[in-house]
């Protein structure tokens, strides 16, 4: 008779049935991967915050600039009507100085020396009619709000003309038409003079810019 022997047949291997070494390992490398994209994640999306941060800044800016020309033009529009009356300074609350203040810009920034001394010789300009800011009526539609001095480049008051005043003005110009001497050229003596505008404009998100125009009349 024959006896009957059981052969024994292999278990044939199973996926993820390797050592527990191994499959500490992977997850190891798994969460290494996903604390990288994480923080990748967090990079993209503060850079894009920032990105839309800075350009909004920018627009802001932009339209106080555009808001700052009005200071600028009322500004004008007082020098041109001023009249003898620029030979001196004016009334408080009007914006306009005969001579420059001492010290100047030359020891501060802008808005030190705004803060310190132009604020108080400043003077509103109006916003336009019908386009005022919702919640302030001193602003323009865009809620900038809009402030200006002027400042007769001049070192003392009186008429420009007088050594006292030591005004800056344009080089004289030459007329060879007419002069002393047959042919030669004669120096015109010109009573105009240059006027500073400095202009504060303060909008939404602590907007503040500043804008200066050099004006001659």
């Amino acid at each position: 008779m024959y006896a009957l022997r059981h052969k024994r047949v292999p278990t044939p291997a199973v996926a993820g049935n390797g050592p527990p070494s191994e499959r500490g390992v992977v997850l190891l490398v798994a969460l290494i991967i996903l604390v990288a994209l994480t923080l990748a994640g967090v990079a993209l999306i503060r850079s894009v915050d920032t990105a839309n941060i800075i350009a909004g800044n920018l627009s802001f800016r932009e339209s106080a600039v555009h808001s700052g020309e009005r200071g600028t033009e009322a500004a004008r529009a007082t020098i041109q009507g001023g009249g003898t009356a620029l030979y001196e300074h004016g009334a408080d609350g009007s914006g306009y100085r005969a001579s420059i203040p001492v010290p100047d810009f030359s020891s501060a920034s802008v808005d030190e020396f705004w803060r310190s001394t132009l604020s108080a010789q400043s003077v509103l300009a109006p916003p336009p009619a019908g386009t005022t800011c919702p919640s302030d009526a001193n602003a323009d539609q865009a809620c900038n709000s809009v402030r200006y001095v002027i400042h007769r480049l001049c070192e003392g008051t009186g008429a420009p003309h007088m050594p006292t005043a030591n005004c800056a003005k344009p080089p004289a110009s030459a007329n060879t038409g007419g002069s002393f001497s047959a042919g030669g050229p004669a120096q015109i003596a010109s009573n105009q003079v240059y006027y500073r505008i400095t202009t504060q404009i303060t909008g939404p998100r602590n907007t503040v810019a500043y804008l200066q125009t050099i004006v001659l009349r």
